[in-house]
């Protein structure tokens, strides 16, 4: 965990320095609760990922935080969100290429909290030429995008 925030530091001194260019923190939402329904909150062990997230993210100078319509997205990102002081944006899921060019007109920090098989595509429309490919059960990515003239791609794990 230490040496996630080290490089998440690293990585947000570097963006600082080269004109405040915004990244943009992409995650999954974290593990979902066994239900019948086909819109589930997070399991317990969920909770925890998304407050693991909140800390993770706690100095990363957060200014805007983008959800789906889904519960599992909101939960995931409202400790973040509410560490923040912000009210999540809900964009649809389906809505990829409105959410990049809301994400490409950003002039801060922000979490976008999407889903496994839509996060490849936001990528793409991001700019990022390396092809995503999330597994089913990894709920421990954080891609996080700088969107510089080309956008740049760190991707990084945090279990907890």
């Amino acid at each position: 965990m230490r040496h996630l925030i080290q490089i998440l530091c690293i990585s947000l001194s570097l963006a600082a320095a080269a004109d405040a260019t915004p990244i943009v923190f992409i995650v999954r939402p974290a593990e979902k609760a066994v239900t019948e329904g086909t819109d589930p909150g997070l399991s317990a062990a969920g909770q925890n990922r998304a407050k693991a997230l909140a800390r993770i993210l706690k100095d990363s100078q957060i200014t805007t935080v983008f959800v789906t319509e889904f519960k599992r997205t909101q939960e995931t990102a409202a400790p973040t969100a509410k560490e923040a002081h912000l009210t999540p944006i809900v964009v649809p899921a389906t809505e990829i290429a409105g959410l990049a060019a809301k994400v490409r007109a950003l002039n801060g920090n922000a979490l976008v909290v999407g889903h496994g098989n839509t996060i490849p595509d936001l990528m793409k429309a991001l700019g990022i030429a390396t092809p995503v490919v999330i597994p089913e059960e990894d709920y421990s990515e954080i891609f996080a995008v700088s969107l510089f003239d080309p956008p740049q791609l760190l991707r990084l794990h945090y279990p907890f």
